[in-house]
């Protein structure tokens, strides 16, 4: 099943890197992809508990989907995760 995501405080490739690197550890799913335009992440699993697992994630490194909250810790986490993404990149 594929499932899409519409996520917070994506905004530029650096983000993509870090969604997809930290998504790619989460063993239930694939066919990762981040549509930055859109702030989308994506993916394929036909585990059905792999969304809520996935959103997890997503807010750990700050990147919650919308209608999460979006605190000032979530936005500096997001911040520290674009960068790490640029660098390894």
């Amino acid at each position: 099943m594929n499932h899409f995501i519409e996520i917070q405080n994506l905004k530029c490739g650096g983000c993509a890197k870090t969604v997809i690197d930290t998504l790619n550890k989460v063993e239930s799913i694939n066919t990762i992809t981040v549509d930055i335009d859109k702030s989308m992440v994506s993916f394929f699993s036909e585990d059905a508990s792999a969304l809520p697992i996935v959103e997890k994630k997503l807010s750990e490194i700050g990147y919650p989907p919308v209608g999460s909250k979006n605190s000032v810790i979530t936005k500096a986490k997001s911040f520290v995760s674009c960068a790490t993404g640029k660098m390894s990149s």
